[in-house]
């Protein structure tokens, strides 16, 4: 291929273009494509499959916990301490190795998943059209384009019909700009570039082939990609985790320290202190959450797509989970989505065969998206034996949602004057228009005809019928039409369209709502057609805003309404994203269900974005989700899932916040006052791996159903109080089992040391038990893993200190009355933590 030529192949003739592609109209052959893919590579700006093993693993091992033990071991290395440093790396190898694997094969099922979903573009390959994964294009194919599709490349255009694009993404255009083939100045900017088609953006009516030329990042959206770098809006969870992750490090900065500080002043030995301190912060932190955290989202992925929800974000499920309000349009949610033209009336509400006909000529050759209100005219008009045969098409003004109105222009034989016909929201179509016709008089568009036109169309629409307006004219041929020719136009009559809502709406809606997830609508419709379907679907409208009062409120007054109101209606694609952000505002954890071209602003907006299979490519592209099903209880489903996945998370960290911070605060305030280290730093390694391994089925345990039912939000203050409250109580028992062990086995460090690392690991085993429920432990069973693990794992703690190669570890065994001592003590904790628990929970509201 020609490098050079093809750099600037906006100027290349469509001929030396494909030359330098070394393709043809007949497309590329299967062996030549699959060489190019070898060259190129995929189609996509990060390429996830190659470096998706290499990412987990350098995440694995930046984490800063991991990084604590590797300077650990690597200071024993120095010390000559072989068995310490030996543990040490086992510990690091063990537990990375086998979150690695469980991650690594998450990761490649969740990317399973999201294929069911990805973009698809129609190609010619071998001379026959294929449809292929836009991930599979490469340079060189000939792609075919329609209205909706998503443009996987930049490329040159070889044919088009009425071809429309939106690339707002890369040019901040408004409007949606023609495209031809033909050639342009080779210093032509992007928006300039009137021949060509670029990544990103989206095809919002007519058709096209073209030659694509750049793939992935050398698309002029890759390139912005590369400088930019911007990363994910930061979800709900993350931001959590976050703050979760500030206060874990000033609590083990604050230990640490102090720890450090004061054994060097008591001149104990340096190093010794500095493998003790090192454990000491392993030990405080959930060093397993970033792989619980990948399994517990990729288990909870594989399960939604079991019920008809394909994940595309995976730190989005938690979103689902916290969400309390979902915002959509009406149709096909709320309704059937199956549109039903009822009727075709003048402007006096007389029956119109001719207004049928109208109408079902500008469907017919309107060339933009696929949509149900053409497809129930041209079924209704040609059930009543209507055809286009003898009219040929001249040109067409695509929709936007700003005119909100599409034109289309006919001619019936070459000696006829051409007509533009005119169809859309009523008040816009009047807008264009200062006559009216009935019968055959045609009578001037004065203000009591206005009324009267105004009159009917609420009494339609107050009965649930949407009513668009169909208005035509008479042209002159010429090459090009655009909105200036939509002027001085006749008013047809209304078209009475009908969508009943969907049957059982009203008990899901109920049932969501029992979920503590509000439902708004947020519709390009009129308001009255809006309340007709709110309404009988058993929501309560107080009050609608629409689109027009939205334009008269700033930012500030939009944050008090928003969360007030169920309905906006008439609203435009960037309204819908302010409404979205104001929700979000005001602290809600905002759900946008959409799958239309004017939603895209509205689900990236969102904290949830969700669309369904069906949805135009730029839609799925944006959302976090795609229903498999436009079905309000797929989603439901959905929710109770992502539940799940925040319940068994929000687990892991209570268990390891409460246990592991009483347990090293014991063991900071013991090496204080004792004459020797409290436990070594290889035994705090192992209580802490030992104890991870059942947190590790924590992932897919089960979750109580007083959970499910409502959304949950990161309560920063709820955790730091969890963590006091349990630790403390921690810290009691810890004092306990001190002097219990001083009283039977003296201040002997070896016995010491074991009896203490026998209770520690039994009470956060034990612990696991009360806290995994907000139940009484003995009334939630947990899942098989989470409970043989912990029973095995209380059985090596015991057997422990009496095995043969205990003392590699500077473990003794201990005397029956030590042990049945440390055994009792464990239960009393576990009793005591169960009171605590049902205490702690009452006290913020939960069940």
């Amino acid at each position: 291929m020609d490098t050079i030529a093809t750099s600037t192949y906006w100027c290349l003739p469509i001929d030396k273009a494909l030359n330098a592609m070394e393709s043809s109209s007949a497309g590329l052959t299967s062996s030549v494509a699959a060489e190019r893919m070898q060259f190129f590579g995929p189609n996509t700006i990060h390429n996830r499959k190659r470096d998706r093993f290499l990412r987990l693993l350098v995440k694995r091992f930046a984490n800063p916990l991991i990084l604590i033990l590797i300077c650990a071991a690597s200071l024993a290395l120095v010390l000559h301490d072989w068995v310490d440093a030996t543990i040490v790396l086992a510990v690091i190898v063990i537990s990375n190795v086998f979150s690695l694997i469980q991650e690594h094969r998450s990761s490649i099922a969740v990317e399973k998943l999201r294929k069911q979903v990805s973009a698809k573009t129609t190609v010619i390959r071998d001379g026959q059209r294929s449809v292929i994964a836009s991930e599979n294009v490469v340079p060189g194919d000939i792609i075919h384009l329609a209205a909706g599709s998503l443009i996987p490349a930049d490329g040159l255009l070889l044919e088009v019909k009425d071809f429309f694009v939106s690339q707002a993404i890369l040019t901040g255009e408004s409007f949606p700009v023609e495209k031809q083939p033909g050639t342009v100045a080779k210093d032509a900017g992007l928006a300039e570039r009137s021949n060509c088609v670029f990544m990103g953006t989206t095809v919002r009516s007519g058709s096209a082939s073209a030659l694509i030329v750049h793939t992935a990042g050398d698309t002029a959206y890759g390139q912005i990609s590369k400088k930019l770098m911007v990363a994910p809006p930061e979800t709900e969870f993350e931001r959590g985790l976050r703050h979760f992750g500030g206060l874990l490090i000033q609590v083990m900065f604050i230990i640490v320290v102090s720890v450090l500080a004061v054994n060097i002043m008591f001149r104990h030995p340096t190093m010794e202190i500095l493998l003790f301190t090192m454990a000491l912060a392993v030990g405080i932190s959930p060093e397993m959450l970033p792989a619980i955290l990948s399994i517990t989202l990729a288990r909870g992925a594989q399960n939604m797509a079991k019920r008809g929800v394909i994940v595309k974000r995976l730190n989005a499920i938690e979103n689902l989970g916290s969400m309390d309000v979902l915002c959509t349009d009406k149709t096909g949610t709320l309704t059937e989505g199956v549109v039903k033209l009822d009727g075709t009336f003048d402007y006096k509400g007389t029956s119109s065969d001719t207004l049928l006909h109208l109408t079902y000529i500008n469907s017919h050759f309107q060339t933009g998206l696929d949509n149900p209100l053409d497809a129930a005219v041209i079924l209704h008009a040609e059930a009543a034996g209507m055809n286009a045969l003898d009219y040929h098409k001249l040109g067409e003004v695509p929709y936007d949602f700003v005119r909100k109105r599409l034109s289309v222009v006919v001619s019936k034989g070459k000696d006829v004057q051409p007509i533009l016909i005119t169809k859309g929201a009523l008040q816009s179509v009047l807008e264009v228009c200062d006559h009216v016709q009935h019968d055959n008089n045609i009578e001037a568009l004065d203000d009591g005809v206005r009324a009267a036109i105004f009159d009917r169309y609420t009494g339609w629409s107050q009965e649930g019928f949407r009513v668009l307006g169909v208005a035509q004219r008479a042209v002159q041929s010429k090459p090009v039409y655009n909105c200036s020719d939509e002027v001085g136009m006749v008013f047809m009559g209304f078209l009475l369209f009908f969508d009943p809502p969907e049957p059982g709406v009203l008990q899901t809606l109920d049932e969501l709502r029992r979920l503590g997830v509000g439902i708004k609508i947020i519709t390009g419709d009129n308001c009255f057609v809006a309340r007709h379907v709110a309404e009988s679907v058993g929501m309560k409208v107080e009050r609608v805003v629409t689109g027009k009062e939205l334009l008269t409120l700033n930012d500030e007054s939009l944050w008090q309404i928003a969360p007030l109101v169920t309905l906006f209606a008439e609203v435009d694609p960037n309204q819908k994203e302010r409404i979205i952000l104001a929700l979000q505002k005001t602290g809600h954890v905002v759900g946008y269900l959409g799958d239309g071209i004017n939603d895209a602003p509205a689900l990236y907006a969102a904290d949830v974005g969700i669309s369904v299979n069906n949805a135009v490519d730029i839609a799925k592209e944006v959302a976090d989700f795609v229903l498999l099903e436009h079905d309000l209880e797929v989603l439901r489903q959905g929710i109770m899932e992502g539940r799940r996945t925040i319940g068994n998370t929000m687990k892991y960290l209570f268990i390891t916040t409460s246990a592991n911070f009483g347990n090293m605060i014991s063991m900071a305030f013991a090496s204080l006052f004792l004459p020797f280290i409290p436990l070594l730093a290889k035994q705090i390694l192992l209580n802490n791996f030992l104890s991870d391994i059942p947190a590790l089925g924590i992932a897919g345990d089960n979750v109580d159903r007083e959970w499910e039912v409502t959304p949950h939000r990161w309560d920063i203050r709820m955790i730091r109080n969890f963590m006091i409250s349990f630790g403390l109580v921690s810290t009691v028992f810890d004092l306990i089992t001190f002097g219990t062990l001083f009283y039977l086995a003296g201040k002997i460090p070896d016995m010491f040391r074991t009896g203490w690392f026998v209770e520690s690991l039994l009470t956060e085993l034990l612990i696991i038990l009360v806290i995994r429920t907000y139940k009484p432990f003995y009334k939630s069973r947990p899942c098989y893993f989470v409970l043989i693990a912990i029973i095995v794992i209380m059985g090596i703690t015991i057997a422990l200190p009496f095995l043969p190669f205990s003392s590699i570890f500077g473990f003794v065994p201990l005397p029956l009355t030590v042990m049945v001592s440390l055994i009792g003590i464990s239960a009393l904790y576990a009793i005591v933590s169960e009171l605590m628990k049902r205490w702690f929970f009452r006290r913020y509201g939960c069940k």
